[in-house]
């Protein structure tokens, strides 16, 4: 029986994307006095090239932005701050994120999140979508000292609501950090359709968060004729 949901949360209950696209433009706009040189589309859509899906931490993507670019007005430093403090202010949740999260509470699930990432910054991204108080557990990989897709960091949480593999869901959107390793755990793998990525093998695959109440339900289901058969 499905009795808990874990979560990643950039690119799953995140839309990490549009996010950043809407924090480069405010950056972009509110630091007109050192960026203003630079085409905005450019500077734009070679932010998120470096960023590579937020795989390169912003430090090595504004030293580069810096030399290519000639930003003389701001160190890296600087830019850097800016950006955490400022990206919180432009998180925006997939469709469905709150009704999804209240209704698997109504179902009698724990909810968690596994995120890798650094800790404050990512806190105050799931503060700024208003959904920190659904979980019981969150585990960040810098204060884990674990990283997806490390079975480690999974078995924590799983020992943190007190749940086996088997009673669990965990929806992601990358193939290898979500999807193979909570199946290699014994979890039941959901995979948040993602664009950039093709033919992912997972248990499960949803293109809104909505779609996880249905298949708890289903399986809910399927575990209630099998013990009653």
């Amino acid at each position: 029986m499905v009795k808990a949901v874990l979560f990643d949360l950039d690119g799953t209950l995140l839309n990490r994307d549009e996010s950043l696209k809407n924090f480069i433009l405010d950056q972009y706009s509110r630091l007109q006095d050192g960026l203003g040189h630079i085409n905005k589309k450019q500077f734009t859509e070679r932010f998120i090239t470096l960023d590579n899906r937020g795989y390169v931490w912003k430090d090595k993507v504004y030293a580069q932005l810096i030399e290519e670019f000639d930003i003389q007005d701001y160190t890296v430093n600087f830019l850097l701050e800016d950006y955490i403090k400022h990206f919180k202010n432009h998180c925006i949740p997939f469709p469905n994120l709150i009704v999804m999260l209240r209704k698997l509470q109504k179902l009698g699930c724990s909810l968690g999140i596994i995120s890798n990432g650094m800790t404050e910054f990512q806190l105050h991204n799931i503060r700024a979508l208003g959904i920190e108080s659904y979980f019981q557990t969150i585990l960040i990989s810098e204060k884990e000292g674990l990283r997806k897709p490390d079975p480690l960091i999974f078995q924590k949480a799983l020992e943190q609501i007190k749940v086996s593999a088997n009673e669990c869901l965990f929806v992601g959107d990358h193939p290898e950090n979500d999807v193979r390793a909570s199946k290699k755990v014994g979890m039941t793998s959901v995979w948040k359709k993602d664009t950039y990525w093709d033919n992912i093998i997972a248990d499960y695959t949803i293109e809104n968060l909505i779609e996880i109440i249905n298949i708890v339900e289903v399986l809910r289901s399927y575990e209630s004729i099998r013990v009653n058969s």
